[in-house]
């Protein structure tokens, strides 16, 4: 069977379990620390992937891994997936499962790049556009480049709003070699 297919239905489930005791966004948190880590940590992905590693021994990787505090839910889903020789997927159930979140509670990644550290103020002002554009929730990440100069870029969804001192400066710059 397709690594995707059982990634989703696994996903799916615990989603389905986490829904029903009320502890979702937990999970949601869980396991999105989990895929960052698989991400960050590559040798997590060889570690669990290796054969001569006791299943206890995993588990106890896998906890760590999804964070201070795991939800019991995410431990028993923990479990259940080593019980079953799946653990060469948990990365992909973790993504999985986060896809599923935030497509359920309309959750919309964005992100603000600025040349200089902006305000809380101004961050939840650019979060607050997004979300009355979009209707849904907004996970904003902000990043510092001082490479654009000034002014910022916004990005959402497939929608990108350039208004960096660098791109204008460049499109003036393209227009005087025409």
């Amino acid at each position: 069977m397709d690594i995707g297919v059982i990634s989703v239905r696994y996903a799916r489930a615990l989603l389905k379990s986490a829904a029903d005791a009320k502890v979702d966004a937990q999970v949601y948190q869980d396991m999105m620390t989990l895929a960052k880590n698989f991400v960050d940590v590559p040798l997590l992905r060889q570690t669990i992937d290796n054969p001569m590693l006791s299943k206890d021994k995993k588990e106890s990787l896998l906890i760590t891994a999804a964070g201070e505090k795991p939800m019991a839910l995410t431990k028993t889903f923990i479990a259940l997936v080593l019980k079953e020789d799946r653990e060469n997927m948990i990365q992909f159930m973790a993504n999985s499962y986060v896809t599923l979140y935030r497509k359920q509670k309309n959750v919309i990644r964005g992100k603000l790049t600025t040349a200089a550290r902006v305000s809380a103020q101004t961050e939840q002002k650019m979060r607050k556009m997004v979300e009355s554009q979009t209707q849904g929730t907004v996970e904003f990440e902000t990043e510092v480049n001082p490479d654009i100069i000034g002014g910022f870029i916004l990005e959402y969804d497939t929608y990108r709003m350039d208004a960096s001192v660098k791109s204008k400066l460049n499109n003036i710059l393209n227009t005087l070699k025409k």
